[in-house]
């Protein structure tokens, strides 16, 4: 049991890999869109939207409703959202930090 709970694990990290996929997201953040309105608002082609967004489906992280022709998108689990704004505080303190030593480097070398 635990050794599948680490592979569903990684599986669903995989999908994490693209930022796109990241940025999608966070649009559907608070909101349903659909597939058109999400290509516009990514700034990509329908066509590799629609990809991310199967994948997504796949992986349970969005749900679907149609309604006539279009299709529309919405979080499965808004608990995924606070697992990403858990790691977005992580990676903003890390370009803090990072930004304080090379400002701190800067002072050294004009000293």
């Amino acid at each position: 049991m635990e050794q599948r709970l680490y592979e569903m694990h990684a599986g669903m990290c995989k999908v994490f890999t693209s930022p796109k996929r990241l940025e999608i997201l966070n649009l559907l953040r608070n909101k349903e869109l659909s597939v058109g309105q999400l290509a516009k608002l990514a700034g990509i082609r329908q066509a590799n939207i629609s990809q991310h967004l199967s994948l997504l489906r796949e992986k349970g992280i969005v749900k679907t409703r149609r309604s006539g022709v279009s299709i529309y998108y919405s979080l499965a689990n808004p608990k995924i959202i606070k697992a990403f704004d858990i790691i977005r505080e992580m990676l903003l303190e890390r370009l803090a930090q990072t930004e304080k030593l090379s400002q701190d480097m800067l002072k050294i070398k004009k000293a």
